[in-house]
């Protein structure tokens, strides 16, 4: 091979390396980054910082062991997710909150958040309604039966929490018709009408994002993921009574349990 083809393999190999090195370099802040949100997130979320404000990013590098870079896009991760602001003259600040959820005791929304506020019930749609096939088998009642259709808004100390569809067996549902639903969580309700408590529940939990019209009531940018809890409410004596599709805000709710290991 010619010198001067060699002197250009050369040079071309060299770039290459300097290429994947340098992405390479990319790809492992990126990680770190990503590493330092997890961290800080949950700090947030603990109320772990005074007055919401965050160390300023060379003491957060210093107590982390990064560089100030890794810590700059680690708050932009946490500025994206609506988490934390950067201000003038005051620097990074927490400009959201989330609520605990917990998923190891079975009580409604306004018992779960009692501590952080008042939780309200916009009522958008009651009534009875005919059931679909899945929600009529998850209820045990016949195909095409009526079930009471509740749907709701719920509200934190005024802002949107989430968005409540409920399916009710009607022999249990009418007593519900002129119950207050706007200040009394369903599962007091449940407890009251059938005069037993409520035993267990089968939930399943998945992120969905908003369609157009979850988003407008939940006040969510279209598309923005949300948390879906799907839940199935049983008597003590094991009768399915409640089947709710409840759609909670991402960015306004957080969810946590105590679980155990058993072999």
């Amino acid at each position: 091979m010619p010198a001067a083809d060699r002197i250009r393999d050369h040079a071309a190999q060299g770039a290459a390396t300097t290429v994947a090195a340098h992405r390479a370099r990319r790809r492992l802040r990126a990680d770190r980054a990503r590493q330092l949100a997890d961290l800080l997130r949950r700090q947030l979320l603990t109320d772990a910082f005074p007055d919401a404000t965050l160390p300023h990013e060379s003491t957060l590098a210093a107590d982390y062991r990064t560089s100030r870079n890794t810590v700059r896009q680690a708050l932009d991760l946490l500025r994206a997710e609506g988490l934390v602001e950067r201000l003038p003259g005051v620097g990074t600040v927490v400009v959201a909150q989330k609520y605990s959820h917990g998923l190891d005791r079975l009580m409604g929304l306004a018992e779960t958040l009692r501590e952080h506020g008042r939780v309200t019930n916009e009522v958008r749609t009651m009534g009875p309604s005919p059931a679909p096939v899945p929600v009529a088998e998850r209820l045990r009642v016949p195909a095409g039966a009526d079930v009471l259709y509740i749907e709701r808004l719920r509200r934190l100390n005024g802002l949107p929490l989430s968005l409540d569809l409920t399916y009710i067996p009607l022999d249990i549902g009418a007593d519900l018709l002129g119950a207050d639903l706007e200040n009394t969580d369903v599962f007091r309700l449940l407890e009251a009408v059938t005069g037993q408590p409520l035993g267990h529940a089968e939930i399943t939990l998945e992120a969905v994002n908003a369609d157009t019209h979850s988003a407008a009531v939940l006040q969510a940018p279209r598309g923005a993921a949300v948390l879906m809890l799907e839940r199935l409410t049983h008597l003590a004596d094991g009768r399915p009574v409640d089947l709710e599709f409840i759609r909670f805000r991402g960015d306004r709710i957080a969810m946590n349990g105590l679980l155990r290991r058993a072999l």
